[in-house]
């Protein structure tokens, strides 16, 4: 037995993604973010569809089909078809925001 809440490193230099569950069809990682984002200019276009929920902490997403920044809070969820282009604006500062996102083909 694992726990999502634990085996983060003190000091995140960088944001750590894990992949917890993988098949042939689909993957589930944990994320953890402690006051990242996504490159300037960046825009995630990925392959999958995913369906992404905030545990702990707060992020801000920007997609590129529409205007605004979406805010995600713990227990927050939204489903993120493939190809639509989208990035991590913000994530909380002042403590680590874990996501668990799962990513996944089309039926």
């Amino acid at each position: 037995m694992k726990n999502v809440f634990t085996d983060i490193p003190d000091n995140l230099k960088d944001e750590q993604v894990q992949t917890l569950l993988q098949t042939d069809d689909f993957h589930v990682e944990r994320i953890v973010s402690h006051g990242h984002c996504s490159p300037e200019g960046f825009w995630y276009d990925q392959e999958e569809n995913e369906w992404v929920i905030v545990l702990k902490g707060s992020a801000g997403l920007r997609f590129g089909d529409q205007d605004g920044i979406f805010v995600l809070n713990p227990g927050d969820y939204l489903h993120i078809d493939r190809h639509r282009k989208h990035r991590v604006e913000w994530t909380d500062p002042g403590q680590n925001t874990i996501w668990l996102a799962v990513h996944y083909k089309d039926p």
